[in-house]
Formats: structure tokens, sequence, C-alpha cells
């Protein structure tokens, strides 16, 4: 095994770790049968399978995003829709689990499986926004490099279903709220922009539970290189920042390191340029860090988003070494283009959608 297949290995592993199926099966141990369920973010598919095969048929409602709604059970009603930017389908999604949700009987119980993405795949508007604002505003996130408890609060703003919206629908007798984090400090209200957060009072038996998170996927990449003989040398949450400030720390960490691993988890964020190239945070982050080891041939580098997609790409992010930084380089992370330096390389991450959504997760090897 090369070292890059060796770090990619790890990588997975965490990533496998917070599978969204795996996950929601464990955790539906001690949950009582529901009358309804829905589904909501990258990974809602997983979690809605893993919801149907542990208590039989269900009215289920899953709302993803475009390619992800795969394997699922007959009957099961699936919306996909865009992300990172939302569309008409975004505003169908919304529009259904609030409808569900408002429709469920007195006695009912509600299961809500909650994940990354849902900012963007379901929305439901409040008066006088058109789906032109919602675009305008997430490209406009988008684009400024805020983090996404600045961006969900915006979000939020303009939402019937977000920041406790949703559930102040319920008049049911209970909601059982299970969530995979992609947010730091693992926090509901801003998971989703808070699509699965509860209302300020309720008049039901609530529960909430965060069932995956980034600190389970480094752990577990860290066990699975103690178990392959390797020292780990670093698991933090360290990436909370602009990718090149994110980069410039990373980096000073690599070129100390001595032989072993390093596991780093978080979301860095980007400003845009006008007419941004191919690629996003994670390979424009391991172009950036491919500069900072370049020379250092015994170190690679796999940074990659845990859902399996970076941006508005099909990859997950990057596989770098000190031998990626080459000609070109500079001017493709100006124009935010790492993704077609790093394409042209032969040092892309592809997996395809993984079933969960975690942040980032960056696997580090020296040899």
């Amino acid at each position: 095994m090369t070292r890059a297949e060796q770090a990619i290995a790890l990588w997975q592993a965490g990533v496998a770790a917070v599978d969204g199926y795996t996950a929601t099966r464990k955790a539906l141990s001690d949950v009582a049968k529901p009358d309804r369920i829905l589904a909501v973010g990258k990974p809602a598919a997983a979690m809605a399978r893993a919801a149907l095969d542990h208590f039989g048929d269900i009215p289920a409602l899953v709302v993803t995003k475009d390619d992800h709604g795969r394997d699922l059970p007959e009957g099961v009603e699936v919306i996909e829709a865009s992300h990172p930017v939302p569309d008409s389908r975004s505003l169908a999604g919304g529009r259904a689990l609030r409808l569900a949700v408002e429709a469920m009987p007195p006695e009912a119980h509600l299961l809500l499986l909650v994940s990354g993405g849902a900012s963007s795949l379901a929305e439901d508007l409040i008066g006088g926004k058109t789906l032109e604002d919602l675009e305008a505003l997430n490209k406009k996130l988008l684009s400024e490099g805020l983090d996404i408890g600045a961006m969900n609060s915006e979000r939020r703003k303009i939402s019937q279903v977000k920041g406790g919206g949703l559930l102040s629908r319920l008049k049911g007798r209970k909601v059982t709220v299970l969530a995979i984090s992609d947010v730091p400090g693992d926090d509901l209200n801003v998971i989703g922009s808070g699509i699965g957060a509860l209302p300020e009072q309720v008049s039901y038996e609530a529960e909430a539970q965060i069932i995956a998170s980034n600190a389970h996927a480094r752990a577990a990449a860290a066990e699975a290189a103690e178990d392959a003989g390797l020292s780990v040398l670093a698991n933090e949450e360290a990436l909370h920042d602009d990718y090149q400030a994110v980069a410039t720390a990373i980096g000073e960490k690599l070129r100390q390191m001595g032989s072993g691993v390093m596991v780093f988890g978080g979301e860095p964020t980007v400003v845009l340029p006008p007419n941004p190239g191919q690629g996003g945070r994670n390979q424009a982050l391991a172009l950036a860090l491919a500069h900072e080891i370049s020379g250092l041939e015994d170190i690679t580098v796999v940074v990659g988003g845990t859902d399996g997609t970076d941006g508005p790409t099909n990859a997950a992010g990057g596989v770098v070494s000190g031998a990626t930084w080459a000609k070109g380089a500079d001017e493709a992370l100006a124009a935010a283009d790492s993704g077609a330096f790093l394409e042209n390389a032969g040092a892309l991450l592809v997996t395809g959608p993984t079933g969960t959504n975690v942040m980032d997760l960056i696997v580090a090897i020296r040899d």
C-alpha cells in the first residue's frame, strides 16, 4: 500500500465511523416506534433507511441533495434539491416538511432525522420573500467567507421552518430528533439552520440527540492509525478559519511532525473572487497545504469533505504531497480554481456520496 493509499484508507475509516446508516441504527435501540419519519440533509436517505430497516414500514419523507436519495424502499417520498445554492425544489422540500408536521395527529410520535445541508435543501419562506431572494442570499453568504453559524443566522431570518419554526407547528404527542452534526459545538440550533431545533415552548414530549460528529470521525481515523501501528501525533478540531490561515497553521505542524499521523477536523472558509473557477474549500486548502509542504516528499495529506462533495463539484477534496505544488498553482489558488489544478495533477479525492456530513477531515502521514 502506498503512503497515499494508506492516508486515504485512514480518512475513509473516519468517515465510515459516522456513516448515517450506522449511526442512526445504533441510536434507535432506545427509541419507541414512531408514526412518521421525516429526514432532511445530505445523509437523509441513509438515516431514513436505517430507521425503516429498524422499525418496518412507516410513512417517510426524505429531503436530500441531488443523487443522494438512492436505495430507499418503495413508497418513501423523496424530494431531491440543490446544494449549496437552493432552487425551487428546496421550497418544495421545505413546504412538504412543514405540511407533514402540521398533519401529525394529537397522539402521534414524530421521528425527525436531521443532518448538514438542510439549510439549502429545505426552505419555506416567510411572506414577501421569493426564491430569487433566497438564491441571492445564499450566493452572497457563500462568497463572503462567513462561518456556518453566521450564515445560518442570516438564513433563519427569512424562514418559516428554521430556528425551531418547523417543530413549533407540531401538535403531536412526542418528537424524537436524531442529528448528525456538521457545525462547531454540535449545536442543534445551528445544524441545518435549526430545522430540527425545539421551539422555546413545547406542548409535547421531546428528545434530541447528536448521533455523529467530527470528533467521532477524527477519533475513528486516529484509532485506525494506531491499529496499523502508526503513532498519532495530533487529533485536533483546528480548521475553523480562512483556508489560508488554516494552511499556514497546519503547514507549520506538518513540517515539524515526526514519523506518524496527524488528524484535523473542522470547516475552513473561503472568500471567493468574481467568477471563481473549479473547486471548493477542501480543494483550496489541499493546494495551499501542498505549498506549505513543497519539497517534503515524505508527507502525504488527504483533505476532504466528509459528505463526499466539496462546493459545487463532484470531488470531496484533494490528496497532496510535497511534490504536488508546481507551476500554475499560485494562479489557481488566486482564481479559486484549485480543483482544475488538482485534477490535472491527478490529486483529486473523489468518493461519491458517503451517507454522512460532519464537516471536513484531514489525515496527514509522514514516513
